[in-house]
């Protein structure tokens, strides 16, 4: 079964040379020449000796150098164009594959990152396929030229004498066991290394967006004491890999060597009772000799094969996993904003609970409300829901009356606007985030009037570039109010009708606060918006406020209506206003 999987692996990646394959079979073209280069060498040798020393033929100073610039010639052109050739290839592939991965990470649902730790993922772009290069080019190089010279080689000397070559076949089956045995070592221990390299780069990768937490709270022993130990437990996993390749290739050479010396015994034997020429000696021994270079290779590449095959399970187990589910067809536009949440029902997974259990609520067009409620009431997974982040356990979420599930994934998410907490900004310019994803980027007069209404203008007047300065890496050239209000503007040119805004105020000082309320205030003007809310002294004024319990609703009403009641969302209230209450 595991050779089955291993065959059907390999040709799965050789699918891959199919666009290239005018440019792999002249670096091919190249392998032969220098395979055959090699080959000439002993097979002049013969003619040569035996015609210096025994024939005295004066022609030999002739044709021997020129025999010899032509083998040359042959050697080192062949080789460069197998060398560039395989080289150009494995690049496309290689390109190829992380073409194909990063558009599979474009479509795979929010859980699969929920539940694979990104240095894994980034691993399979960084390590992971330059394995796999090796597995289809490099490895294909050494097993076609070294197999072409070793097949030359050994019809030559079965040539020269038969019954002598059949001897040297003698290490066939202990090479073959040898290499049968480290195969299974070198795979396992290769699926170790790829893991124990995820670890790392995830390690690394906190460590660098961690830095201000590391240095405030003093954690440079802690994190230098985990990596240590994730450094060594890959320095272990690679140190097995070696082990094993180093043990391969001086057992497959020890076998070589003692039928090279019983050969070796025999011609000298054969020259004594002079059975054999200078000439023949030298040749046969010659190119005895030269086997043992591509018999090391060939045994050597078992743990590139072995680093490529592991190295594509995980990358085809990326490529392999299923997207997000695309159940819909209609396409919607011009939407009125309409929501309704009939009997919703959602868990995580093997949770034992449910986030959202048995929800119904109705939103009206344009009506803006607010979901609050203690952490882990459900507000942000009911807000997921309607994106279609997540997909319900049981019950129907509509959209202007239409089962969202019904819908393309395109037009619903072209109708909806998203602003979260922690903002995300691509490492662009001011104006390339804003108008991120849309095809306005050539409309300089909706992108100043996007500006204008979330109060960007009001800074990046002040900047160098204006609109055209760079936000830097996830907007650290910005400040907190700063990056909210160019992640607003980017949802007030996109024009949806539904906005769902994650507490887009909060963690903000007072004035940045006002000027990101003003901002909000603009892009949610006439939209349906749903608000999850962390400050209460900033949804007092909105049309509903649902308070979620458990993934229930508990109470629902107006700010003052709430108030009135005196349940849960008045002592919330209260708390807030006493400074002890905090909600996420």
């Amino acid at each position: 079964m595991a050779y089955a999987k291993s065959t059907q692996l390999y040709l799965r990646l050789l699918q891959y040379l199919r666009p290239y394959l005018l440019v792999f079979f002249i670096s091919l073209l190249g392998m032969v020449l220098a395979a055959g280069s090699e080959v000439a060498l002993p097979v002049l040798i013969k003619p040569f000796l035996d015609g210096t020393f025994i024939q005295k033929d004066r022609s030999l100073l002739v044709w021997t150098p020129v025999a010899l610039i032509l083998i040359v010639v042959c050697r080192g052109g062949g080789g460069f164009l197998a060398q560039f050739g395989s080289a150009w290839v494995g690049n496309k592939i290689v390109m190829d594959l992380r073409l194909q991965m990063h558009q599979k990470i474009l479509e795979l649902p929010l859980s699969y990152f929920s539940s694979n730790k990104s240095g894994s993922v980034i691993s399979r772009f960084t390590f992971d396929v330059y394995q796999v290069e090796n597995s289809v080019t490099q490895v294909v190089t050494v097993l076609v030229k070294d197999f072409l010279t070793l097949a030359g080689l050994l019809g030559y000397l079965l040539y020269l004498d038969w019954k002598l070559t059949a001897i040297t076949l003698i290490m066939v089956p202990p090479i073959a066991i040898i290499v049968r045995y480290f195969n299974a070592r070198l795979r396992a221990s290769s699926r170790a290394i790829q893991t124990a390299m995820g670890e790392l780069t995830a390690n690394v990768q906190e460590t660098v967006e961690g830095i201000k937490v590391i240095r405030i709270y003093d954690g440079y022993k802690t994190e230098a004491e985990r990596f240590q130990v994730t450094a060594n437990n890959l320095r272990g996993v690679i140190m097995k890999q070696i082990s094993a390749a180093a043990a391969n290739v001086p057992l497959v050479q020890f076998f070589a060597v003692l039928a090279t010396g019983v050969v070796i015994y025999y011609v000298i034997l054969e020259a004594q009772a002079d059975k054999a020429t200078v000439g023949s000696f030298v040749s046969f021994l010659a190119a005895m000799l030269m086997m043992t270079a591509p018999i090391k290779r060939l045994a050597g590449v078992t743990q590139h094969i072995q680093r490529g095959l592991a190295a594509a399970e995980s990358i085809f187990g990326l490529l392999d996993e299923v997207p997000e589910k695309q159940t819909g067809s209609v396409g919607i536009s011009d939407v009125s904003g309409h929501i309704e949440f009939d009997n919703v029902v959602f868990s995580y997974g093997d949770a034992n609970s449910n986030a959202i259990d048995g929800l119904s609520l109705d939103i009206n067009p344009g009506e803006t409300i607010a979901l609050v409620g203690a952490s882990g009431s459900g507000k942000t997974t009911l807000a997921n829901l309607v994106p279609r982040f997540f997909e319900p356990t049981n019950g129907c979420i509509r959209l202007d009356g239409y089962d969202i599930r019904a819908l393309t994934l395109k037009s619903l998410r072209k109708n909806i606007a998203l602003v979260s907490q922690e903002t995300m900004l691509f490492n662009d310019s001011i104006l390339g985030n804003i108008a991120y994803g849309s095809n306005s980027t050539s409309e300089e007069e909706k992108i100043q009037r996007a500006a204008n209404a979330a109060n960007i203008t009001e800074f990046s007047q002040r900047l160098p570039a204006g609109l055209g300065s760079s936000v830097g890496e996830k907007g650290s050239n910005l400040s907190g109010g700063q990056r909210q209000r160019v992640a607003i503007a980017r949802a007030v040119l996109k024009e949806a009708k539904v906005v769902i805004l994650d507490e887009a105020t909060s963690a903000l000082d007072s004035e940045s606060e006002r000027l990101v309320q003003e901002a909000i205030d603009n892009l949610t003007h006439e939209k349906t918006t749903i608000i999850i809310a962390h400050r209460l002294s900033t949804i007092e004024n909105v049309d509903r406020i649902v308070v979620l319990e458990r993934g229930k609703i508990a109470e629902m009403g107006t700010h003052s209506e709430l108030l009135a009641k005196g349940g849960i969302y008045s002592k919330m209230v209260a708390l807030q206003k006493g400074g002890e209450f905090s909600s996420d």
